[in-house]
């Protein structure tokens, strides 16, 4: 994960290239979308991602900012990495397709914390279908934090 603080967050491994083309589709998709207030198409900090950064709106005023950093590789591997910064600490989550000596090759390491072995899990064969999947948990947590308790 780039442009935080953000420990147990490891580089994805793949067998792969990254996927240029489609990161270029990721980020030309999601310049569209009101949810994001800005979207770095392969930054110089991390010239392998598109980084989503969301509108505050969508938060209460404890969480200063959150990302979605998505890694695409030729081979259909991928990571998405979603990332609130809060006054109090921090929130992550991971949704991973790669090689991997923790996991299957298919697996989410859950929130708050995104832990090192996470859980086994399947995705779509389409990224579209996975990118919509991601976006969908991602807004669930987000009207959480406006249900009462």
């Amino acid at each position: 994960m780039t442009g935080g603080d953000d420990a147990g967050s490891p580089d994805v491994a793949s067998n792969a290239p990254i996927d240029a083309d489609l990161l270029d589709v990721f980020y030309e998709r999601l310049t569209t979308d009101d949810r994001f207030v800005r979207i770095d198409e392969q930054p110089e900090y991390a010239p392998e991602r598109v980084v989503c950064i969301y509108e505050t709106r969508f938060y209460p005023k404890t969480v200063q900012q959150a990302r979605l950093e998505i890694v695409w590789f030729e081979n259909g591997d991928f990571s998405l990495h979603y990332h609130e910064d809060h006054e109090d600490g921090t929130f992550n989550q991971r949704w991973d397709r790669h090689p991997s000596g923790h996991n299957e090759r298919e697996h989410v390491h859950p929130g708050p914390d995104a832990p090192t072995v996470g859980d086994d899990t399947s995705y779509p064969a389409d990224w579209r279908d996975v990118l919509a999947d991601v976006l969908g948990e991602i807004e669930s947590r987000q009207r959480a934090f406006w249900e009462p308790e």
